[in-house]
């Protein structure tokens, strides 16, 4: 069979943008140096036959989405209860952050309760597959594995076998015949990703493709290749390389502040169910500058410590330096100190740190962060039972925050007896939940009830 004629188009490696000529810099994302040379064929003219037509949106049949759970908690909190038929799920990560294991689990407990699974690999040979399988304790015989590099015998095969979960690890490994491009390059991205796609929604199979990094930390190729998928998941490793932390960055039908918390163990990662103890199980007992806060990661309350260390500095400026805390925040929560706690900052370096780390970004941490540098600074030690959260304003004055009883309730279930919160909140909870709570209009108000 003669194939169709090829011809050289320029693609932008950022978005994916193609032009017939080389340019500097993309027309479309503005990146400099974006554009690489690519060679794809002539595709035949789409048939008009079967073509869809306008339909009113009140006479179309609402469907409700009949989920189906993988079996690991974690990662069905994170998907938003389970896979969803047709739907297509990108995960990405670094280097051996956990992709293929957590997707090899899932396949194997798919297989286990009676659906067929197939795992498409261009990366691993049947036998690597096997023995992680083996050791994940994933072996079964409804999972059937397929090693190859063509997405064309690789869908083929796919359509004859008739799979109720796939998995191709990875999308920059398989390439179409159709394209004279190697594999990796983005015009072989978009044709694998556009294919899988098509059918995944035409056979109604949930499917989840493996997507390499860049060194910016994002899924390598166009980011026409997250806009096609209906969920990107990301794999990220906490700095202490103590657990895998997974989050969704586009959910389709989910959420996206779901997070889901792994452990990497022996027998492959195992979910943290109890992830505020595991923050604070070597939290130091009376101990200047520790203060513990209660964030709200999607739908669950989570407990961590913020340390703080505040000494005198040797250099002209202060140092603000911050491991999991924006520093930007950093240095206005000690403007802030400066102003109206009279806390003489600008001649003291700060370090600061959120233990076992998880990095936080909601505003609802000022209140903790201020009282562990007031704590440091003035050497006393915050009282070890008491949970704090709050929003700080530019005049001191401490602001409410969302989801205030679910973070009390979370802290009333680890054994804490105390709280200080914001002074409008306390009139508007219907339970303590047990704590003794204390309500602070100001951050210099805060210091006076805990640090004398």
């Amino acid at each position: 069979m003669k194939k169709p004629p090829s011809e050289i188009a320029f693609f932008c490696q950022n978005c994916g943008h193609s032009e017939k000529k080389w340019h500097g810099r993309c027309p479309a994302c503005t990146t400099w140096n974006s554009m690489v040379e690519e060679k794809f064929s002539r595709s035949k003219p789409a048939s008009h036959q079967g073509e869809d037509r306008p339909e009113a949106i009140t006479k179309i049949k609402n469907s409700a989405i009949n989920r189906l759970p993988i079996g690991i908690e974690e990662l069905d909190r994170v998907l938003g209860g389970g896979l969803v038929p047709g739907g297509i799920t990108l995960i990405g990560g670094e280097p051996g952050c956990g992709k293929s294991t957590i997707l090899q689990m899932a396949a194997g407990a798919l297989a286990k309760r009676g659906k067929k699974v197939l795992y498409v690999s261009g990366e691993e040979s049947k036998e690597q597959i096997r023995l992680a399988a083996q050791r994940l304790g994933s072996l079964s015989d409804l999972y059937y594995l397929l090693s190859e590099t063509d997405i064309n015998r690789s869908l083929q095969q796919a359509t004859e076998f008739a799979p109720d979960f796939l998995v191709v690890d990875s999308v920059q490994t398989v390439a179409s015949p159709d394209l004279e491009s190697a594999a990796g390059s983005v015009a072989q991205i978009r044709e694998v990703c556009g294919k899988i796609v098509q059918f995944s929604k035409s056979e109604n199979v949930p499917t989840f493709l493996v997507g390499h990094v860049t060194k910016d930390g994002n899924i390598a190729g166009p980011r026409l290749l997250e806009h096609m998928v209906d969920t990107v998941l990301y794999f990220e490793q906490s700095r202490s390389d103590q657990y895998r932390l997974l989050r969704a960055h586009k959910n389709r039908f989910g959420s996206t502040n779901e997070i889901g918390l792994f452990e990497m163990s022996q027998k492959g990662l195992v979910g943290i169910e109890n992830p505020s103890a595991f923050f604070l199980a070597e939290r130091p007992q009376d101990k200047p500058g520790s203060s513990v806060f209660c964030a709200i990661e999607g739908t669950r309350p989570l407990l961590v410590e913020i340390q703080a260390l505040a000494v005198e500095t040797l250099f002209g400026n202060p140092r603000r330096t911050c491991v999991g805390i924006d520093s930007n925040r950093c240095s206005v929560i000690a403007a802030v100190l400066e102003k109206h706690s009279r806390l003489q900052l600008s001649r003291m370096d700060l370090f600061i740190s959120v233990a076992g780390g998880i990095d936080i970004k909601e505003p609802a941490l000022d209140l903790a962060l201020a009282l562990a540098v007031a704590s440091s600074v003035k050497n006393v030690a915050l009282p070890f039972d008491m949970v704090c959260f709050g929003e700080l304003g530019l005049s001191g004055e401490i602001r409410s925050v969302t989801r205030i009883n679910d973070r009390l309730k979370e802290a009333s279930r680890l054994g804490f007896n105390k709280g200080l919160v914001p002074h409008v909140s306390v009139k508007q909870l219907s339970d303590n939940f047990g704590l003794r709570l204390k309500g602070a209009a100001t951050i210099e108000e805060a210091i006076k009830l805990l640090i004398t």
